[in-house]
């Protein structure tokens, strides 16, 4: 059993929905063939939508008159605008509608149907025909494609770029960073060691004096040079640095705190206190050895505790 018009243009590939209105615009394959190439450009719904207008339009006129048959001896219609022949004047109309032609004449010449070569021939012409369209399709969605894979990587080396900026910015922080915690720890080595010197200088005063008292006489006087050093050593802090640069060795890790000179130990520890949720018993220094209690020693000034213009307090 031979496959029907409808079959045939779904084999070749058409969607059912449109091989259909095909069918039924045209009567037959051949004007099915020729309806889908002129219609080939147009989406289904938009088909849809006029042939549901045609067919209102079609039932208003039958109410009417009976349609508009082909007159009798006539067997086909002709548009003498463009030489083409149709079996009846549905199909006239619509080549009508679409071409904008109006001028059709009567015609004895009856629109032999299409031979079985004539079929295959038109059939792989349309054939032709959808794959140079697919084929065309295919390439715009492949430059499609190509753009926006450009768009993509684009997008993705600026933010790249900018991730790096971002690290690049963060490692200048971090090195200048490190750079004055190294300057704030030599301040403190040459603070301690200063306070070292005097510290032995002291003690070998006392005992000095101690040895007088037992050999019963008067303890030498300090040299002059030596205090004169001296004072300017003590007054150059309380004449030039008015805050205190504290580096605290936490429980948690190193914590760098900047004050001002006249704050007091109770202060810092209070805002230790309050960021780390724990209270803090005493603080002390290594070189030269000294803590200091709370509630006995936090009451004096981080300049009378000596931490001015900077210093390294472990935290208890």
């Amino acid at each position: 059993m031979g496959q029907t018009d409808l079959e045939v243009l779904i084999d070749m590939g058409f969607e059912r929905a449109r091989a259909e209105l095909a069918v039924k615009k045209s009567g037959g394959l051949q004007g099915a063939l020729n309806w889908l190439e002129e219609n080939q450009d147009k989406s289904l719904e938009e088909l849809q939508a006029s042939a549901a207008s045609t067919a209102a339009a079609k039932a208003d006129d039958d109410e009417e008159d009976n349609g508009s048959p082909i007159p009798e001896g006539a067997k086909s219609l002709v548009c003498n605008d463009c030489g083409k022949r149709f079996k009846n004047g549905d199909l006239a109309a619509f080549h009508a509608s679409k071409t904008q032609h109006t001028d059709f004449s009567e015609s004895t010449e009856e629109i032999a149907p299409l031979t079985e070569e004539e079929k295959k021939q038109r059939l792989e012409e349309l054939r032709q025909k959808l794959a140079e369209k697919r084929e065309r399709q295919a390439l715009v969605d492949k430059e499609e494609q190509k753009r926006n894979e450009q768009i993509k990587r684009k997008a993705t080396k600026e933010s790249q770029d900018m991730k790096e900026e971002l690290a690049r910015k963060e490692q200048m922080k971090e090195a200048a960073r490190k750079r004055q915690e190294k300057l704030d720890d030599l301040e403190a080595k040459k603070r301690i060691k200063a306070k070292i010197e005097a510290d032995k200088a002291e003690r070998k005063r006392k005992e000095e004096e101690a040895k007088a008292l037992r050999e019963g006489r008067a303890p030498a006087a300090p040299s002059p040079a030596p205090a004169a050093a001296a004072a300017p050593a003590a007054s150059k802090p309380a004449a030039s640095h008015n805050e205190a640069r504290l580096r605290l060795q936490t429980a948690k890790g190193n914590v760098m705190k900047t004050l001002a000179a006249d704050a007091t130990l109770f202060e810092l520890a209070q805002q230790l206190e309050s960021e780390n949720g724990v209270p803090v018993a005493s603080f002390s220094t290594t070189f030269p050895r000294k803590t200091w209690q709370a509630g006995v020693d936090f009451g004096q000034t981080l300049k009378e505790a000596g931490l001015v213009p900077s210093a390294v307090l472990i935290v208890n």
